[in-house]
């Protein structure tokens, strides 16, 4: 078996998953940033339109970001909210496959991390064996030879353990983000629920039938 080509090999894949960790991470910072700012933006309108969040609907209607579909979501379905529970099973619901929106691709930052030092200690184990197996062969004619391979060894699993850290760093700060975006759409999906005729009507309906309660 060349052992010597599975340690060249498993660098390359190390240097592969640096790339795609680096290219998540890009594409997520730049999501998170832009996010952040619409959904402060939007619920600073909401809190200003008061009880009637219809007042700026008009404003995003060709918005694609998380927050402004968010808000169009809660908005849409206010005819089916015929009750107080009516309101939060939905909101929840909302809520929920909007914040499955913020986690995306941040799996593939969770499994480098996780992936990144077991492949450095794949790398290591392979390299120390092909130096061992060439020892075998040749017996030791070049210490510093035998001490430059175990070092390139070695150095596998130390990129491995940079790679993990590396991306470990930015997928806490992101877990971070997803937090404080969603008490953001939260809010925004409450105030996009003020205000509903058809909840007000019931309760008001529900207040005449028991006069004395």
């Amino acid at each position: 078996m060349n052992y010597q080509l599975l340690h060249e090999i498993t660098f390359y894949v190390m240097y592969g998953v640096v790339g795609l960790a680096t290219f998540v991470i890009g594409e997520r910072l730049i999501f998170f940033m832009v996010t952040l700012r619409q959904s402060r933006s939007l619920e600073s309108l909401l809190i200003s339109a008061g009880d009637d969040a219809s007042k700026v609907a008009g404003q995003f209607e060709n918005s694609q970001s998380v927050p402004a579909e968010a808000f169009r979501r809660m908005l849409s379905l206010r005819h089916r909210m015929i009750s107080r529970h009516d309101q939060e099973d939905i909101s929840e619901a909302i809520y929920l496959a909007l914040k499955a929106k913020l986690r995306r691709r941040l799996w593939m930052l969770d499994t480098a991390v996780t992936a990144a030092p077991l492949l450095g200690l794949l790398g290591t184990i392979f390299g120390i064996t092909e130096t061992f197996t060439s020892l075998a062969q040749t017996g030791i004619s070049d210490p510093a030879g035998v001490s430059a391979g175990i070092g390139t060894a070695l150095f596998a699993t130390a990129l491995g353990i940079a790679i993990a850290l590396y991306g470990l760093f930015f997928f806490n700060l992101f877990q971070s983000q997803v937090e404080r975006i969603s008490e953001h759409l939260r809010i925004i999906i409450l105030h996009a629920g003020l205000g509903l005729e058809g909840i007000s009507g019931g309760e008001k309906t529900s207040g005449a039938e028991h006069p004395h309660a």
